[in-house]
């Protein structure tokens, strides 16, 4: 007689084996974050839906069983054999990720945007976990997913320009709204955007990769919420640049273009996570444009081309934008000169001898800027002007330390 124990079933294979009996799973350790009442009301949302719903809520952590969302819905999906919507968590918090199998791009894409949409809605800005998913399967069930998203994050994608703002940016460049015959081309937000890269104009529409010059300026303008809401859109919509792209890897440097691009990706979302004011959060954007440039490299090299160079945003303040110069500096109580890229207004400041309008942060109660914060991460960084292994530094954890 084998004596021979059958082997323990996988996590998927028990979530899976959960979810015939209930279209609700939730891991014990979060079994407080959807109360029994609200998992009735959650399940009777569920079964009213014309497309099936599967809700899956577990700890999302890096090296742990469920590290990233897109995994966590696949090993079900695939030990359950149904198709539907997996509603997960997503890998950055207060944040829901839906894949569905089965059915159009259209409905798929309103499954996915369903489920981003109680992140932005001000409604849902004190929400229940068990609130913001009801509220993500009534919007996939009536088919209102992409549709409430875009009105949700209008505000983000345009740019507001402040009374007798111009029309034109720094370099005397179109930033208006395009007409009718041109929104078919734009790439980002409707608007005509213009970057200069190492002495290059880059038209945004053919260069959709890079982080968009309206971005930067509606966030020096937007207070720290509007910021937090901005730096979670721009992670998103950069996830979904990265979802889209299919390079030829084999191509020289375009694997490790893209790995830099990943990665810089995981990291705007980890500073997202832990973010305490606003120098973290421009600290979101600067990833997201590190991560932006490298992959407009890897889709140089894949095409043949060469790989484009970083460029950075301004030392002194990244809201301001493109570093455009390079500049000698001085910090405060310090004998020895730096080497840093600013934008032209910074740059003149410090040339002519005046203190440029640098980020601050606050400390003991009082805003000072934040290059003079005494072991502050971004100070020892420079936003990555001063060390090399901003990215790496981030994703080891330095920036909670």
């Amino acid at each position: 007689m084998s004596t021979e124990r059958p082997l323990a079933p996988s996590p998927g294979q028990r979530i899976a084996s959960a979810l015939r009996r209930s279209p609700i799973y939730v891991d014990p350790s979060l079994a407080e974050a959807v109360p029994p009442a609200k998992r009735s009301e959650l399940l009777a949302r569920i079964r009213r839906s014309p497309v099936p719903i599967f809700v899956i809520i577990v700890p999302l952590v890096k090296g742990g069983t469920w590290d990233d969302p897109d995994q966590l819905a696949t090993v079900v999906h695939d030990r359950l054999r149904q198709d539907g919507v997996y509603l997960t968590p997503d890998d950055f918090a207060g944040q829901l990720a839906a894949r569905q199998w089965g059915g159009t791009r259209e409905v798929q894409a309103n499954s996915r945007d369903a489920a981003r949409v109680p992140f932005f809605q001000k409604d849902m800005k004190e929400a229940t976990l068990a609130d913001r998913l009801i509220r993500a399967v009534d919007l996939i069930a009536a088919g209102r997913g992409t549709a409430e998203y875009e009105k949700a994050t209008a505000h983000l994608r345009r740019r507001r320009p402040t009374p007798g703002s111009p029309t034109t940016d720094d370099d005397g460049l179109p930033i208006g709204p395009l007409t009718a015959a041109g929104a078919g081309v734009a790439a980002v937000a409707g608007l005509v955007v213009w970057r200069w890269r190492r002495g290059a104009r880059v038209q945004r529409e053919e260069h959709p990769l890079l982080l968009p010059r309206a971005v930067l300026a509606a966030a020096e303008r937007a207070n720290a919420d509007e910021l937090r809401e901005q730096a979670a859109h721009e992670v998103v919509t950069f996830g979904e640049l990265l979802d889209r792209t299919d390079l030829d890897t084999a191509r020289p440097g375009v694997h490790d273009a893209l790995t830099r691009a990943l990665d810089a990706y995981q990291a705007a979302g980890k500073v997202l996570d832990a973010a305490r004011g606003v120098p973290d959060l421009a600290g979101v954007l600067v990833l997201v444009d590190r991560g932006r440039d490298a992959l407009a490299s890897a889709r140089s090299l894949a095409e043949g081309g060469r790989e484009v160079p970083p460029s950075p945003l301004c030392f002194f303040n990244p809201l301001h934008g493109d570093a455009v110069t390079t500049i000698g500096w001085r910090p405060l109580g310090q004998r020895d000169r730096l080497r840093v890229q600013t934008c032209r207004a910074c740059a003149s400041a410090v040339k002519a001898h005046r203190t440029p309008e640098v980020l601050t942060d606050r400390v003991d109660g009082r805003l000072v800027p934040y290059h003079e914060v005494e072991g502050g991460f971004w100070a020892e960084t420079g936003y990555g002007q001063l060390r090399d292994d901003l990215v790496h530094r981030v994703l080891r954890g330095d920036l909670g330390r």
